[in-house]
């Protein structure tokens, strides 16, 4: 139900009444939306959780301090919300969006993927924007009717092209989907997917931010140095002199976040109302983004994006985690190519159906995809004797 002062959505707002519907036809539920439903299942699905011990940059057992998937996938939800809310946009939507963006994530983030994209190459390569569709789509197994969790084409549609349009030759797992549920992967999203894309931007600069001076890669003076957050840390040490590290490092950062997200929304007003288009659907084929960043804040992002990538994501304790995590992804993907009956019990069906090398290689890929970092290492030092990191896993457990 609507408050009863809340205003009117925006035009150019998804509604869920218009829903282009699901894959599988399904009575609607009368107390939720679509978007409320599809929200609903990302949250209770097996996915979601394992994002708990995934890498986002440190590997997730060095700390619990850090953020992992799914921290940053609650922070971007919670950041998406605010400007989807400030814009007047469907905010269920935007929601289901930013939780789900990062389902398709390997274990030890983008270097586990850049290791399964090198193995995945003779049979289609890896893309973890593709597999969160393939995860949604096929590979969560729990309802009698469907496989995935038959999400509403709207939601599958940002999962699909949040970053914008999706051309050139396709990644076979967003290929396959798209054939028999047509996801119009040469235009844009919708705003509120684009809402969730720039989210994702400002939550992951923003903590990153504050891991990298918590893990002791770079000190405050030296953030305070760059755009955006320099005047920032400013403001703190005028409004509070002699402030404790602790309490100046959030006060500052938690102005960061706010400079980019309050940016954002005035940047985009001014973009729809100059756009002046009619509804969501138009919002498509605009031939350009709706949400955005003014030109001189995305500038500015460049430089704390520079500085981020030389002091922490290619950072020297950083570098050795990478080394040790394509390791256990180069040793574990031909140990199960060659022993896939190694796989747990419920995959062995898909395993007897491979009719070829390309068709096993991509349940593999499945496979160790799916992995935390934990279970990872613990396959890992169980099969091939590495360190295993977080102890055995127990042979009776399944994945």
């Amino acid at each position: 139900m609507t408050a009863p002062n809340a205003p009117a959505p925006s035009r150019i707002a998804a509604r869920p009444g218009q829903s282009r519907g699901r894959l599988v036809p399904e009575e609607e539920s009368a107390f939720r939306s679509c978007f409320q439903r599809d929200r609903d299942r990302i949250i209770h699905s097996s996915a979601f959780r394992r994002l708990k011990h995934k890498t986002q940059v440190f590997v997730a057992h060095e700390g619990d301090y850090f953020r992992t998937r799914l921290s940053h996938s609650i922070e971007v939800a919670q950041v998406a919300r605010t400007i989807s809310g400030a814009l007047e946009l469907n905010a269920e939507l935007t929601e289901a969006v930013a939780l789900a963006h990062d389902l398709g994530h390997t274990p030890f983030g983008h270097t586990g993927e850049d290791a399964l994209h090198r193995l995945m190459q003779p049979y289609g390569g890896f893309d973890h924007n593709a597999q969160a569709i393939r995860i949604v789509t096929a590979l969560e197994r729990h309802y009698a009717e469907f496989d995935g969790l038959n999400l509403s084409w709207e939601t599958l549609e940002g999962l699909a092209k949040h970053n914008g349009p999706v051309t050139g030759d396709l990644p076979y797992a967003l290929a396959h989907y798209d054939a028999c549920h047509d996801l119009e992967l040469h235009t844009h999203a919708s705003a509120e997917a684009q809402v969730a894309a720039l989210a994702d931007d400002i939550a992951y600069n923003n903590h990153d931010l504050h891991d990298g001076l918590r893990a002791g890669l770079f000190t405050e003076d030296e953030v305070a140095g760059l755009p955006i957050v320099g005047p920032c840390y400013a403001e703190v040490d005028w409004l509070y002199p002699g402030l404790d590290a602790y309490r100046r490092r959030h006060e500052a950062l938690r102005r960061v976040f706010g400079v980019m997200v309050g940016d954002v929304i005035e940047t985009s007003r001014g973009v729809i109302a100059a756009a002046d288009v009619p509804d969501a659907n138009a919002v498509r084929h605009l031939g350009r983004p709706v949400i955005r960043f003014s030109p001189v804040l995305w500038q500015d992002l460049q430089g704390v994006r520079q500085f981020l990538f030389a002091r922490m994501y290619r950072a020297p304790m950083v570098m050795v985690q990478r080394a040790q995590a394509t390791e256990v992804v180069d040793e574990l993907f031909p140990f199960y190519m060659a022993q896939p009956g190694l796989l747990p019990r419920r995959w062995q069906g898909d395993v007897q159906a491979a009719t070829n090398t390309t068709e096993l290689a991509r349940l593999v890929s499945d496979y160790i995809a799916g992995m935390t970092d934990r279970f990872a290492l613990a396959q890992h030092a169980r099969h091939l004797g590495g360190r295993g990191g977080a102890g055995s896993w127990p042979e009776h457990m399944e994945r």
